[in-house]
């Protein structure tokens, strides 16, 4: 049997909560991570109809990428919209969780699922999310303190590379050091040269440890004067981050570029639209599922001939369009990221194939009529 939190552990693995934005919420809702899972319903939004749908099948978990409790919240009463639905899910024993920004920015994420809807090759990512820079610290200790010295490092935040703890790399030699006068040296004497079996102890940690590394260093370690050296990686690009650029096959038009869209996402009442010449050739592409206007710079930037995403407004894509940015392509927010949800369930099929998932068909978008 699957309980929730293997459940949890496969969808943070794909993807990890430290890639969200700092002013995001996502993760478990509500749920007991001991609950026996056999069923998942995966939906953009946690709407009363698709709650409904979930409870109806029986499901015990619902994956989500909107967080329901975005927005700052006092009450979750069963009386207010948001807290109603809560009550209605811990009744049913239908665990809530969300992957938002995390998401948007995992490899593959939301904009992969994006790309390979409309026929896309992905390249790399629109915006990527840099690795940290990390200080490598170098440090020379007799080999009788290497465990000891390791333990303190560990304790003071070093030695942690991604989900892996107690990271380190040593290596043996000889040290050499002439005492002169003034040193108290705790081996050797004042005027002779001494030689020590050492070892080079490698970790790493991030710079805002910097001081309690180094005192963590000087009270482990047995010189009076420990010899170390410390350099810090600059940030480096990775192939995550927010949006994706890719490529088509073959080259459109932009008419025929926005047709691939309209069939390739589901259809809305908002439909896709495009701006720019409809005839221009389109070949190299940046997308980005959810609101994307705040990446028309890097859209720019990036050389691409269009620029597909969602909630596009009018004087940001009149700019745009008067700086000879690319074409744009506006379809519906929910449409963009509703891809996603297929490829949650794989990563879940994948790893529990003893649950049985289903896509949550109903369209969330929230606009209904068109004139």
């Amino acid at each position: 049997m699957t309980d929730l939190a293997e459940l949890i552990a496969v969808l943070d693995a794909a993807y990890p909560p430290r890639l969200a934005e700092s002013w995001d919420s996502v993760g478990l809702v509500c749920g007991d991570p001991a609950q026996q899972v056999t069923k998942v319903v995966f939906a953009v939004d946690a709407t009363a109809a698709v709650i409904d749908e979930a409870i109806g099948w029986g499901a015990q978990a619902l994956v989500v990428h909107h967080p329901l409790l975005l927005r700052g919240v006092d009450t979750v009463a069963a009386d207010t919209p948001k807290g109603a639905l809560l009550h209605r899910l811990i009744r049913s024993g239908c665990a809530l969780f969300s992957a938002h920004t995390n998401a948007d920015s995992a490899d593959p994420g939301v904009s992969d699922a994006l790309a390979a809807a409309v026929g896309l090759t992905v390249t790399g990512p629109l915006d990527p999310k840099p690795i940290a820079s990390v200080d490598k610290w170098v440090i020379q200790v007799p080999q009788t303190h290497t465990a000891s010295l390791m333990s303190a490092l560990f304790t003071a935040g070093a030695g942690s590379i991604g989900d892996y703890r107690e990271a380190a790399w040593y290596t043996t030699g000889t040290g050499q050091f002439l005492p002169i006068a003034g040193a108290n040296p705790a081996i050797g004497a004042i005027g002779t040269v001494e030689t020590v079996a050492e070892d080079a102890v490698e970790v790493v940690a991030p710079p805002t440890s910097r001081l309690a590394v180094l005192a963590a260093l000087r009270a482990a370690h047995p010189y009076e004067e420990p010899a170390y050296h410390v350099t810090e990686r600059v940030p480096l690009p990775s192939s995550r981050g927010i949006g994706r650029i890719g490529e088509l096959a073959q080259p459109e038009t932009l008419r025929e570029f926005t047709a691939r869209v309209g069939v390739g996402l589901p259809r809305t009442v908002w439909g896709v639209r495009a701006a720019g010449d409809p005839e221009r050739v389109i070949e190299r592409v940046a997308v980005c599922g959810g609101a994307g206007d705040s990446y028309l710079d890097r859209a720019i930037r990036a050389g691409v001939d269009a620029y597909l995403t969602s909630d596009l407004r009018h004087h940001p894509v009149d700019e745009h369009l008067r700086r000879g940015g690319p074409a744009l392509i506006d379809a519906a927010h929910w449409a963009t990221e509703f891809p996603w949800c297929g490829q949650a369930e794989q990563f879940v099929n994948a790893a529990l194939p003893s649950v049985r998932t289903r896509v949550c068909a109903l369209r969330t978008d929230p606009w209904t009529v068109s004139g």
